[in-house]
């Protein structure tokens, strides 16, 4: 079983929410996930609030093999730096 590190849509029309999970890589895109990484709000003013993402868990299905998507890849690289600003 292929995994990947990928967004699932969610929210209304217009008012998008992401969630970034760890699926199936050849699952439909809101399918069935095996866990929850976090949540992306790319509507929201608010930097700090946007993106919220436990990092620990995505490097270690990172390190399992699980691939990320483009996107994905560049909200764990974001996530890092809010990370490491922050602390």
């Amino acid at each position: 079983m292929a995994l990947k590190i990928k967004l699932q849509r969610a929210g209304a029309t217009h008012e998008p929410v992401y969630r970034v999970v760890v699926a199936e890589a050849r699952g439909r895109r809101d399918g069935r996930f095996v866990e929850k990484l976090g949540t992306y709000l790319p509507k929201q003013k608010d930097a700090g609030k946007q993106l919220e993402l436990d990092v620990e868990r995505a490097e270690y299905w990172m390190s399992v093999g699980a691939k990320p998507t483009e996107t994905s890849v560049s909200l764990i690289k974001r996530a890092r730096k809010e990370a490491e600003a922050s602390a």
